[in-house]
């Protein structure tokens, strides 16, 4: 079943967002073997080389990469604007992420400020490219809905994050001097709690009542989160700015309150689902959004009285985020949307479409379950390894790198049924992509 609303026939081919989900899980497996390289000094300061780079392997190659592919591929559905000249749009803003993030990771490991400064190019051109498509796209939609709205504001979210970011590894590669020491601060900040948070916010509208069969989000969540919490970032980074720390310590705080209601309301609607069968994607967006409550509590602790904190408490702010809240929900939307392309895009070319595999069968829930308890299981060991490094960081980057393997395989099983179940050389027309998605659409 289709629902209604959706303009599937706008979807882009399935190479489009495959080469970034298949690409993401292998940048995962490089921070594990960072991890298991630098050891201990990843832990020690958010600071340190290893863990900048530690940190944007994950943000970069994976979360990144797959919300690059997944946007290319859910916008036009969602929007009924499909992104213009999707496939070179693809080609060029993958292949750049790929180049710019291994740059930008070696030349924080190496120390080498030639690499940086690539990185900067690189990752520039990656992200104007995909900023520029989805902005046309964004503009030509025929659907003003709530998801439309919010990725109007993820994508302004992610022109900041990149811009700071820029700013920040030109200093580095160029040894240019920052405006404001206060950008330190700002470019994690608006990544998290801008790009990252506004993007799963707007997906999460749509597709955890659509797949994990819950009532729709509250119509006040749905009009009013995004812009607020837009307004929230605009005046903390002002108050950070200008150096006004009463007034950014008590946005910080309004900011964690409105993720943390998100959260609440987010696992009370998966608490009233009117499918009670167990659900990996139900379980990561569980811990997801249990992580997203304990990490904005303790981000909120830590502006508060940074004074009167450890000092690796950044560091554990850091693994909830980015580990615990991002790379959960991420993995687990993967587990949907992977299977739902394959089986739709076979829908679209198959001479008979009753032959098709259904979700199940492309991805088995036994390999996602098994995968699903590694990623928690590395995850916990990462949180350990926060207070005791010596003891957890090298198990803990065994199991994560074992999570990234079985969740690339599982993807790389998607692909391989596709291929297997596809006509050769089966590439389908608009109008009958069209005549396939009314069809599935009336089902």
């Amino acid at each position: 079943m289709i629902p209604s609303g959706l303009s599937v026939d706008q979807a882009p081919p399935i190479s489009v967002p495959f080469r970034f989900f298949l690409t993401a899980p292998l940048f995962n497996l490089l921070a594990a073997a960072v991890l298991l390289w630098r050891g201990p000094e990843a832990f020690e300061s958010r600071w340190s080389t290893a863990a900048l780079a530690v940190t944007h392997l994950v943000t970069l190659g994976f979360m990144t990469m797959v919300m690059f592919g997944a946007v290319m591929q859910i916008l036009p559905v969602l929007a009924g604007s499909p992104v213009p000249r999707a496939m070179m749009v693809a080609v060029a803003a993958h292949s750049a992420l790929v180049l710019g993030t291994l740059a930008l990771a070696g030349g924080f490991l190496f120390a080498q400020p030639l690499l940086i400064e690539a990185a900067v190019v690189l990752l520039g051109i990656a992200f104007s490219a995909f900023i520029a498509a989805v902005a046309v796209s964004l503009s030509r939609a025929r659907t003003k809905n709530a998801t439309v709205r919010v990725m109007w504001f993820a994508v302004a979210a992610l022109i900041v994050t990149v811009s700071l970011g820029l700013s920040l590894a030109s200093s580095r590669g160029w040894g240019t001097a920052l405006p404001n020491a206060a950008m330190i601060d700002l470019h994690p900040g608006w990544g998290l709690l801008g790009w990252t948070g506004l993007l799963v916010a707007g997906v999460a509208f749509q597709v955890v009542p659509m797949f994990q069969i819950t009532p729709p989000y509250p119509s006040l969540v749905m009009r009013w989160f995004s812009g607020a919490v837009f307004a929230l970032l605009i005046g903390w980074s002002a108050a950070r700015w200008l150096g006004a720390t009463a007034a950014a310590v008590g946005l910080a705080v309004v900011l964690a309150a409105a993720y943390a209601s998100f959260a609440a309301v987010t696992l009370r609607l998966q608490y009233r689902r009117r499918r009670r069968i167990p659900d990996v994607t139900l379980n990561f967006w569980r811990v997801g959004m249990v992580t997203a409550i304990a990490g904005g509590a303790v981000w909120a602790v830590l502006v508060a009285l940074p004074d009167q904190v450890p000092a690796r408490t950044a560091v554990l702010v850091g693994v909830l985020a980015i580990v615990g809240f991002a790379v959960s929900v991420i993995n687990g939307m993967l587990y949907k949307i992977a299977p739902f392309l394959a089986w739709f895009h076979l829908q679209s070319v198959a001479t008979n479409p009753r032959q098709v595999p259904h979700m199940k069968k492309i991805l088995p829930d036994d390999p996602a379950r098994r995968q699903m308890w590694t990623h928690f299981a590395a995850f916990a060991l990462l949180v350990l390894a926060v207070a005791w490094p010596q003891v957890f960081v090298y198990p803990a980057a065994i199991v994560f790198a074992a999570s990234a393997l079985m969740l690339w395989r599982n993807l790389l099983r998607v692909l391989r049924v596709f291929r297997d179940r596809a006509p050769d050389g089966a590439a389908p027309d608009a109008a009958d992509v069209q005549r396939r998605a009314a069809l599935l659409a009336r089902r």
